[in-house]
């Protein structure tokens, strides 16, 4: 295979195999830099540089398996084979002094070579149907980058690049639909290719965490933290966008909740998705209506009686969903940012149609503050208060604006939801298998939404031709109203502006009218139903599984963790007593003095152990709950057939 050099860091299948290894590579129970040490281990092995220095391994790392990892992850690395193998530290660099292990990846990137290449075969094929037919691997490679390239983590300090895939230049939106389209058709129709398309999704979540190697030391739980749902995320809680959108949310509220997180919103945001509601419901029956619930809502058959009904009973339905509706906080000038400065940051990244919408962005980024108390935050599991969002030009103006505050330089008051999912399931990716599926398919579904801008251009070329006569005045509504030629229109474009022209327009009326007929079809609605009903089945199939898969995880760590807090206070009470009887103490009883003398000992040992391996009493509860965990659960998958080998 072609190396790349150092200096033109362009994707290959380097790249997409070595996401692909990550998730084959890694152990159950391993933290996230340690996903990172066969590449670093095998870049030495191979390439034995003099002196070995961490900008130098991730030029290597780069070369070999086309990922851009940053220089501290692989310090911190470094630090860690030098404990065991033959690399001496001197002056900040290392030096190689014997022989080191071979990591043996070569029988892990066989098998990730074996997922990535169905996937690119599968993606050239598919292509062959639609209007930009892609005709080698290179393309098929850099159309899959730039699509995971979307699922990113831009509201940290230090994921300030984003994503480990080396930067692609030009614009690849095109190449960004017709990979979610492919994503969809897999999961309707090949669950082989669609599990390695898995595969790399989730190598590349797995990668989103060698951005930020301090994310090591973060808590494992979102105790006393607040997630506030902002109200796009609400209207797609409620299914009102859909239910791959909802299906996504809910399946992150739920790991919050395992992790012990609190889910609300603000008052006014409540207020907020009660607007939007009313807002759709005036528009479902008007030809005029647009936008995803709008949509969403003909396609379900709902009726504008049905969203009022629903906008009128949200506090049941948040209650019923335990999403907690907390007052806004009121305003408290030591705690108040300059919302002059941030709305012009705000108008920079988001285009408002509504300022009222801006208004409650700013109220609620506002509000975080207050919950913050001015407080420093360095991480999100102890940030007390955070606004979750699916706008992400709303979360890069709010991390934008917060850079210059001590409270939010390095936690953002605003992340996205996919961000959240992210880190959230790098907690306990074997109780939360579904995530990365469902943000897969989520995403996709949001990508075949035309723009705002193609689909104004989209408007303005119907009007047009309504008044040159080349189509009636049905034909009109038909194209302005119709989910399937919203649908077809990004077909023929795939969300290309430039792909949008007369032509464009008249083949969509064309495919629309056949549509219409076809389901006037009772053979065609036979042929619907069947399908409906095996996606559903499959679903249902899955959500048991998941349930099943669950249950499993959060049994196991409930007694691994019960495990290490035995062997934590054992010790513990053995280091006390050892430093009692080195103080002196004595007793004259036969059985408490034999204590003492094993105490004396295992004190000895413990001091001697943290002065080589720097391990303490908290490292070893770690080390203990990991342990018993991944026992267990091997175990519980013995006992049960149930198969984890993908739940990473």
């Amino acid at each position: 295979m072609k190396k790349k050099s150092s200096a033109e860091p362009a994707v290959s299948t380097d790249t997409l195999t070595s996401l692909a290894m990550l998730k084959v590579h890694v152990d159950h129970q391993q933290d996230y830099l340690d996903y990172l040490r066969p590449f670093v281990l095998q870049s030495l092995v191979t390439h034995r540089p003099d002196p070995v220095t961490d900008v130098g391994v991730r030029d290597l790392i780069r070369t070999d398996f086309g990922l851009e990892i940053p220089s501290r992850a692989v310090q911190v690395v470094l630090k860690r084979l030098s404990r065991r193998h033959p690399l001496k530290r001197s002056h900040g660099i290392y030096q190689i002094s014997g022989k080191l292990p071979d990591p043996s990846i070569t029988n892990k990137k066989a098998i990730a070579i074996g997922h990535i290449q169905a996937v690119l075969s599968g993606l050239i094929a598919f292509s062959k149907g639609t209007s930009k037919p892609i005709a080698s691997d290179d393309e098929a490679v850099t159309a899959i980058c730039s699509f995971l390239t979307q699922f990113n983590i831009p509201c940290l300090r230090a994921y300030l690049r984003g994503t480990t895939i080396p930067t692609i230049e030009g614009s690849h939106q095109a190449e960004v639909v017709l990979v979610g389209k492919y994503a969809l058709a897999l999961q309707d129709s090949d669950a082989e290719r669609f599990k390695s398309f898995l595969v790399v999704l989730k190598g590349h979540m797995l990668a989103n965490a060698l951005l930020c190697p301090d994310l090591k030391d973060a808590p494992k739980s979102y105790k006393r933290m607040t997630f506030y749902l902002d109200t796009p995320l609400l209207v797609q809680w409620l299914g009102l966008e859909g239910e791959a959108k909802q299906a996504a949310v809910r399946s992150v509220i739920a790991l919050l909740r395992s992790l012990g997180g609190t889910v609300a919103t603000f008052g006014h945001l409540r207020d907020e998705l009660g607007t939007v509601i009313r807002g759709a419901a005036q528009y479902v029956d008007s030809w005029y209506g647009r936008g995803a619930v709008v949509m969403e809502a003909r396609r379900r058959g709902r009726t504008k009686s049905d969203l009022l009904v629903l906008a009128g009973a949200i506090d049941d339905a948040l209650d019923d969903g335990r999403i907690e509706i907390r007052n806004t906080p009121r305003y408290i000038e030591k705690f108040q940012i300059d919302e002059t400065k941030f709305e012009n940051v705000l108008d920079d990244q988001v285009s408002y149609f509504n300022p009222r919408a801006k208004e409650n962005d700013i109220n609620s980024v506002r509000s975080v503050y207050v919950l913050r108390e001015g407080r420093p935050v360095a991480v999100l599991e102890r940030a007390k208060a955070v606004l979750v969002t699916s706008n992400g030009a709303f979360a890069r103006a709010a991390f934008e604006y917060g850079k210059r505050h001590v409270e939010s330089r390095d936690v953002s008051s605003v992340i996205t939801d996919f961000s959240l999912a992210n880190m959230a399931w790098l907690k306990a990716p074997l109780s939360a298998e579904g995530v990365p599926m469902r943000e897969l398919l989520a995403f996709s579904y949001a990508a075949l939404e035309p723009s705002q801008e193609l689909f104004e251009k989209y408007l303005r070329e119907i009007e047009k031709l309504e008044q040159q006569g080349k189509i009636t005045a049905r034909d009109h509504q038909l194209l302005r109203s119709s989910q399937v030629a919203t649908a077809e229109l990004m077909n023929l474009t795939l969300g290309e502006e430039g792909a949008l022209t007369e032509q464009t327009v008249t083949e969509t009326l064309r495919r629309v009218t056949e549509e219409v007929q076809k389901e006037e079809s009772e053979k065609y609605k036979r042929e619907r139903m069947a399908h409906e009903g095996t996606r559903r089945e499959l679903a249902e199939q899955r959500r048991i599984r998941e349930n099943a898969q669950h249950r499993l995880y959060w049994r196991c760590w409930r007694q691994a963790t019960a495990c290490a807090w035995c062997a934590s206070t054992g010790v513990g009470l053995a280091l006390i007593l050892g430093l009692a009887a080195g103080a002196g103490f004595r007793s004259s009883n036969a059985i408490a003095g034999w204590l003492l003398m094993m105490a004396t000992g295992v004190f000895g040992v413990a001091t001697l152990v943290n002065l080589i391996f720097g391990t303490s009493v908290r490292n070893l509860h770690g080390q203990v709950r990991s342990r018993c965990l991944a026992w267990l659960l091997k175990r519980k998958m013995t006992e049960t057939g149930l198969d984890l080998s993908d739940a990473q």
